[in-house]
C-alpha cells in the first residue's frame, strides 16, 4: 500500500480538501434524489458523505461543521429506514446544510476560529430548522426530539482521545462509525468503501491503486509542460539532419560513379602501376565511407524513432499532469440551473455528457465565467415557462445539455437547449434601436451576421434589468475567453426548438498545431484549428469582378487577398502555375489567403512575444522550426479584419500564380504514407525508378493534410501509424466528394485473412504485405491500378 506524503499540509488545509469533494458528492446526490427519493444507494452514499465530513470536522474540532454533518448524517438513515420522504422543501434544507458545510471549510478565518460562535448558532439554527420541517408522524422532528438536537456537548458524539499526532503517512481522518456513532450502528461499513468517499481514500492513500502526491507550484508544472514541448520539436530535428545524409549518400555515389568513368576514361598504359594501385585505393576508401555512412544512417534513423517515442511519451505524461476531467469544472452548475430555474419559475435539469474529458488545467478554469454566462443566458433567454412549453407540445421540463469531447485534435464544448430558439426578427429590431446599424442595412443582415451582435460588449435582448441579465455583460465573456485561447464559438438556433453553442478550443495552450507557409521568402505558421481548408487551383480558375479576384469554390464565390499585402512583405513574382491558398473565416464569410508556398503541418510550441512590443498587427506569437529558425504565428482574427479592410477599399492588389517546378512530361503523381523511413524511401526509390513522381508523408494525418492540398493518381498507405491510421485515412478519403474515387493501396506487415478483409472492406483497391513483398508486386499493383508513369 502506498501512502501519500501530506506533511506539508496544516490538519485544516487537510479537512478543507475533503470537504470540497464531500460537499460536491451530496450536492449530486441530493440533485439525483429530488427526482428519486427513495434510491437506496445515493441515500447511502449521502449519508457516508455526511458521516465522513462530521468525523473530519471533529478531528481539527470545527463543531458547528459536526453539528450540521450529524444532523444530515442522521436524517438520511432515517429516509433509509423509510421514516422520513425526502421532498423538495427537504432537499432545498439539506442544500442549504452543504452550502454552510462548503462555507465553514472555505472561510479564511478557519484556523483562527473568530467566528465559532456565529457560526455555531447558524448551525443549531439549520438544525432547528431541519427538525421542525415536518410536524407529521414519522418525521424527523418525531424520530429526533428537540432536545436531542445535536449541539457542542452531544455526549454520545464525543471524541475519542488521540494520544498521539497523526503522522503524514496515517489516513487524514478515521472514516469508521464505531469511532464516533451510537453503538446501535457501530456495525456497519466504513465510508471508505463507498463512492462518494472517492476523494478521501486519495487523500489518505487507502487504495492500493492510489498515486503518490506531492505539492507542486502551477508555475512548476507550467514549465515542465514548455521544456516537454520543447523536447518533442527538438526530437524532430533528427529527421531533416537524416534526410540531409541520405542526399550526400547520394553525392558518394556521384563521386564512386565519376571515379570510375575517371578510371575508364584513362588509358590503362597511362595509368601505370603507381596510377592502378591509387585508383584501387580510391575505390576502396570510397567503398567504406559508403558503408559507414550507411550504417550511421540505420543507427540514426533507431536514434530518430527512440527520440520521437520518448519525447511523446514526455510530452504526453507532462500534458496528462496538467489535465483535469470536466467535471471539475462543472461541477456546480447542475446546482446552480437548479436553483436559478426555480427562482424562475422553470423547471430545468442539467444534463453533463463527457465529464470525464480531460481538458488543460488552464483552458478549464478560463471555461467556467463562459459556461456560466451560457447557462444563465439559456436559463433566462432560452427556456421557456412549463405552461408555455406544454402549450407548444413540450414537456414541462426543459432540458440543457453541456457536452465535452474531443474531435480532430481539438476540444469541443456544445452547449445546447431544447427552448423558444432566438427571434431574428427581435435581433434586428435591438441593432437598429442601439444604433449599430441603420434599418435598411439591418434589413439586409443574415443569421449569422445578426448572431454575432450577441457577442458584442454591452448587447442585450433584456427590456428590463434583473439580477439575472439585461446589462449585456455575458456573451461578450465567451467571446474574449475564445479569442485568449486561439478558439472559435459559432451559434445556432430554431425558433421553437432551442440554440446550441459550440465552443472549439485548442487541447493545450503550450503546443500548436499549425500549417506553416511561405510568404516573402520568410516562413509563417497559422493555426490548424483556424484553417478552413488548404488548395491549390490553376490561375484560369481566377476571376474578377468590378476589380476585384475571386474562385469559386463548392459553388460560392471566394474573394482572394495576397499574404504579402496583408503583412506588408515583399511580393514575389509569379508565373503560370498553381496558386496556394488557405480559406480563413467561417462557412459564411469566406476569405482565400494566397501564399507563396506550402511548407507542411508542424506543431510548434508557443513562444510568448515580449510584452514591451505591445500588440503586433496580425501577429499573435513565436515558434521555432527544427532547426531552431525562428518564425511567427499568425493571428487569424486580425488576418480576417486585415482582408475584410483591404476588400472594402480600392486598395486590393491582384494575386497570380507563383512560379513552381512542373511535373516533367505530365508525370503521375502518387503519395506513399507509412512512418517508417526505411520502408517509406524505398517505396519512393521504386515508384521514381519507375518514372513515378512521388511524394511522401510520415503518417496518417500528413497524408490527409497531402492529399488537400496536392492532386495524386495513387495513395500507397500503411495501416499501424501514430495520429491517424491507414483505415482512418482510407475511410477520410471515401467520403470526401473530390477523393473518394481515388485509387488507394494498402502495404501492411498484417497478412492475416481479416486484416486483409478489413482494408478491402474500408475501401482498399490493392493490398499488399511486407512480409512477402517485392518490388515487381508493388510496381504491377500500380500499373494495375493507375497505368503506366507518363
Amino acid at each position: 500500500m502506498m501512502h501519500d506524503d501530506f506533511s506539508q499540509f496544516s490538519m485544516r488545509d487537510l479537512f478543507r480538501m475533503e470537504a470540497e469533494g464531500q460537499t460536491q458528492a451530496l450536492t449530486a446526490a441530493l440533485l439525483d434524489l429530488e427526482k428519486d427519493a427513495a434510491r437506496p444507494d445515493l441515500l447511502e452514499a449521502s449519508m457516508r458523505a455526511a458521516h465522513s465530513l462530521k468525523g473530519a470536522a471533529r478531528i481539527v474540532e470545527i463543531q458547528p461543521a459536526v453539528t450540521v454533518a450529524h444532523a444530515m448524517e442522521d436524517l438520511f438513515v432515517l429516509a433509509q429506514e423509510g421514516k422520513f420522504h425526502l421532498d423538495q422543501p427537504k432537499i432545498d434544507m439539506l442544500l442549504r446544510g452543504v452550502d454552510l458545510l462548503s462555507g465553514f471549510a472555505g472561510s479564511p478565518h478557519l484556523e483562527s476560529g473568530a467566528h465559532d460562535a456565529e457560526w455555531q448558532a447558524e448551525a443549531d439554527r439549520f438544525c432547528l430548522d431541519l427538525a421542525q420541517r415536518e410536524a407529521a408522524p414519522g418525521s424527523f422532528a418525531e424520530a429526533r426530539p428537540a432536545d436531542q438536537t445535536v449541539s457542542a456537548h452531544d455526549p454520545a458524539e464525543e471524541l475519542l482521545p488521540v494520544s498521539e499526532p497523526m503522522s503524514a503517512g496515517a489516513p487524514l481522518f478515521a472514516a469508521e462509525r464505531t469511532n464516533f456513532a451510537p453503538a446501535d450502528r457501530s456495525s456497519e461499513t466504513p465510508a471508505a468503501a463507498t463512492p462518494t468517499a472517492a476523494i478521501g481514500r486519495q487523500l489518505s492513500g487507502d487504495d492500493d491503486g492510489a498515486e503518490r502526491a506531492l505539492r507542486v507550484s502551477a508555475e512548476s508544472l507550467n514549465r515542465l509542460l514548455d521544456l516537454a514541448g520543447e523536447s518533442l520539436v527538438e526530437s524532430r530535428w533528427l529527421r531533416p539532419f537524416g534526410q540531409s545524409l541520405v542526399r550526400l549518400k547520394r553525392m558518394q555515389q556521384d563521386a564512386a560513379g565519376a571515379l570510375e568513368a575517371l578510371e575508364v576514361a584513362l588509358a590503362p598504359q597511362l595509368l601505370g602501376d603507381a596510377g592502378r594501385r591509387a585508383l584501387a585505393l580510391a575505390r576502396q576508401r570510397m567503398s567504406d565511407c559508403r558503408e559507414h555512412l550507411a550504417g550511421r544512417l540505420d543507427e540514426l534513423e533507431r536514434a530518430d524513432q527512440q527520440a520521437s517515442v520518448l519525447a511523446h511519451r514526455l510530452y504526453d505524461q507532462a500534458l496528462g499532469v496538467r489535465m483535469r476531467p470536466f467535471a471539475d469544472g462543472v461541477g456546480a452548475f447542475p446546482r446552480m440551473v437548479r436553483d436559478l430555474g426555480r427562482s424562475l419559475g422553470k423547471e430545468v435539469t442539467l444534463e453533463i455528457v463527457g465529464d470525464r474529458t480531460q481538458i488543460d488545467r488552464d483552458i478549464l478554469e478560463k471555461l467556467e465565467a463562459p459556461l456560466g454566462h451560457m447557462l444563465r443566458n439559456a436559463l433566462d433567454h432560452g427556456v421557456e415557462t412549463p405552461a408555455e412549453r406544454l402549450v407548444a407540445g413540450k414537456p414541462a421540463q426543459a432540458v440543457i445539455r453541456l457536452e465535452a469531447r474531443h474531435q480532430s485534435g481539438a476540444l469541443r464544448i456544445v452547449l445546447s437547449d431544447d427552448g423558444r430558439g432566438i427571434d431574428l426578427e427581435r435581433v434586428r429590431r435591438a441593432v437598429v434601436a442601439r444604433g449599430l446599424a441603420n434599418e435598411e442595412t439591418a434589413a439586409r443582415l443574415s443569421e449569422s451576421e445578426l448572431l454575432e451582435f450577441l457577442f458584442l460588449p454591452g448587447f442585450t435582448m433584456k427590456e428590463h434589468v434583473t439580477e439575472i441579465s439585461g446589462r449585456g455583460v455575458g456573451l461578450d465573456v465567451v467571446q474574449e475567453m475564445v479569442r485568449q485561447v486561439r478558439g472559435q464559438v459559432r451559434i445556432t438556433s430554431r425558433r421553437g426548438e432551442g440554440t446550441q453553442f459550440k465552443l472549439e478550443l485548442p487541447l493545450t495552450l503550450s503546443v500548436l498545431r499549425s500549417l506553416l507557409v511561405e510568404i516573402g521568402g520568410e516562413p509563417y505558421a497559422i493555426p490548424l484549428a483556424r484553417v478552413v481548408r488548404a488548395l491549390k487551383l490553376p490561375t484560369a480558375a481566377v476571376r474578377t469582378l468590378e476589380g476585384r479576384q475571386y474562385v469559386e469554390i463548392d459553388n460560392r464565390a471566394v474573394g482572394l487577398v495576397g499574404a504579402h499585402q496583408v503583412l506588408g512583405c515583399g511580393a514575389t513574382e509569379h508565373g503560370d502555375s498553381l496558386l496556394p491558398i488557405i480559406l480563413l473565416g467561417n462557412d459564411q464569410e469566406l476569405y482565400g489567403l494566397v501564399v507563396d508556398r506550402f511548407l507542411g503541418s508542424r506543431e510548434l510550441v508557443v513562444q510568448p512575444l515580449d510584452r514591451r512590443l505591445g500588440k503586433i498587427k496580425d501577429v499573435a506569437a513565436g515558434a521555432l522550426t527544427e532547426d531552431g529558425s525562428p518564425l511567427l504565428i499568425l493571428d487569424v482574427d486580425d488576418v480576417i479584419r486585415s482582408m475584410e479592410k483591404l476588400s472594402s477599399t480600392d486598395r486590393l492588389a491582384t494575386v497570380d500564380a507563383k512560379t513552381e517546378d512542373e511535373p516533367s512530361g505530365g508525370r503521375k503523381r502518387v503519395l506513399v504514407v507509412d512512418d517508417s523511413l526505411t520502408v517509406r524511401e524505398l517505396q519512393r526509390k521504386l515508384l521514381e525508378h519507375h518514372g513515378y513522381e512521388v511524394e511522401v508523408a510520415v503518417d496518417g494525418m500528413d497524408g490527409w493534410n497531402a492529399l488537400r492540398s496536392g492532386d495524386f493518381a495513387l495513395v500507397v498507405s500503411d495501416v499501424d501509424m501514430p495520429r491517424m491510421n491507414g483505415i482512418e485515412l482510407l475511410e477520410r478519403i471515401r467520403h470526401d466528394p473530390g477523393l473518394k474515387s481515388l485509387p488507394v493501396m494498402i502495404v501492411s506487415y498484417k497478412d492475416r485473412a481479416e486484416d486483409r478483409q478489413r482494408g478491402l472492406d474500408a475501401g482498399a483497391d490493392y493490398y499488399l504485405t511486407k512480409a512477402s513483398f517485392q518490388s515487381d508486386a508493388l510496381i504491377r499493383a500500380t500499373i494495375d491500378l493507375i497505368g503506366e508513369a507518363a
